[in-house]
């Protein structure tokens, strides 16, 4: 290989390296999220109208999306409770919608055993299995949510401690929480900060909120604030040393994760070993389990299996669930 190979080949490389470095600063200095969130503040301050959201932050608490629907499901009793984990979940989501999929789910889980001759049992348990499916991941959504806000949350409580030892007043130190950090945080406190705009009472605006999220660390920023109201204080101090408790919580609940991990993956792997194997087995060899669910003791035997399957993965869900 001549010199001018090598020379074209390194030319080659270098203008690669080069344009794949250009085309990295120019996607980060006009289409990142940082300089899309300066360019409209910027916006505003020039112009002084403050933009509207092109969507929708947080979903209607509407239960079905239409007053007659609200009313008649209104009627149902122990549905609020559902409706909220709904509206806290943050999905695209109502609670009619909610109960169509799950009863649709437990449907399909029933019929189709029966539509392959399969015994009466394995319908009740498909179905309800697949009806489990809706509120798992709506509890998901909803956990997901919350343990996003309560990282936020110390670095709120930070921010508002330093704007209010800046000389700042408390809804000032809200509105810099809402405009400066994401969501979810940035969405919750700019809700509080326009209810107190508009001219909710502070205390009722504390309080939907810490009614909206139905966070324990939130809570005690909202009780400190009240009493703080009411018997004077430091309300600068006041915060850190809150948002210094909720770091020590945080960083202990991740080393309790981290110790009962494996108690955990012990859980997963005993409770869906059985149900894989019984799958696995029923496609290799069909009339191997045939047997089980149409001999009388069979059946028994399943029904005391799902038994001590069930009270198994109680007890062990309490043993590696600590409370913190």
């Amino acid at each position: 290989m001549d010199i001018l190979t090598l020379l074209f080949a390194l030319a080659t490389f270098i203008a690669v390296v080069l344009f794949l470095e250009g085309a990295y600063l120019w996607w980060t200095s006009t289409h990142s999220p940082e300089v899309k969130r300066l360019n409209r503040r910027l916006e505003e301050v020039a112009t002084g109208v403050q933009q509207e959201h092109k969507a929708k932050l947080f979903k209607d608490d509407s239960a079905s999306g239409s007053a007659a629907g609200d009313r008649m499901l209104a009627a149902i009793p122990r549905l609020g409770g559902l409706n909220r984990l709904i509206v806290q979940s943050r999905l695209n989501l109502t609670l009619a919608q909610f109960v169509g999929w799950t009863l649709a789910l437990a449907a399909v889980g029933f019929a189709l055993p029966l539509m392959f001759d399969r015994p009466f049992i394995l319908g009740v348990l498909a179905g309800g299995i697949l009806a489990l499916l809706p509120p798992l991941y709506v509890t998901r959504a909803r956990s997901q949510h919350m343990q996003q806000f309560e990282r936020q949350l110390p670095e709120a409580l930070d921010l508002m401690g330093r704007a209010l030892r800046a000389g700042h007043a408390f809804p000032t130190a809200i509105k810099m929480v809402a405009d400066e950090m994401k969501d979810p945080i940035g969405g919750e406190f700019r809700i509080l900060f326009d209810e107190m705009n508009y001219g909710v009472p502070q205390q009722t605006a504390l309080l939907n909120l810490a009614s909206r999220t139905d966070s324990t660390d939130l809570s005690y920023f909202v009780i400190a604030v009240l009493i703080q109201r009411d018997s004077g204080g430091n309300l600068a101090e006041l915060l850190d040393n809150i948002s210094a408790i909720i770091r020590a919580r945080l960083k202990l609940y991740g080393e309790i994760r981290t110790l009962s991990a494996e108690g955990r993956l012990s859980a997963w792997i005993l409770g869906c070993l059985p149900f894989a194997t019984a799958a696995m087995v029923n496609i290799v060899n069909p009339g191997f389990m045939k047997v089980l669910w149409e001999d009388p003791a069979g059946i028994n035997f399943i029904y005391g299996a799902l038994t001590m399957m069930v009270i198994g993965v109680l007890w062990m869900r309490k043993i590696i669930r600590i409370r913190v």
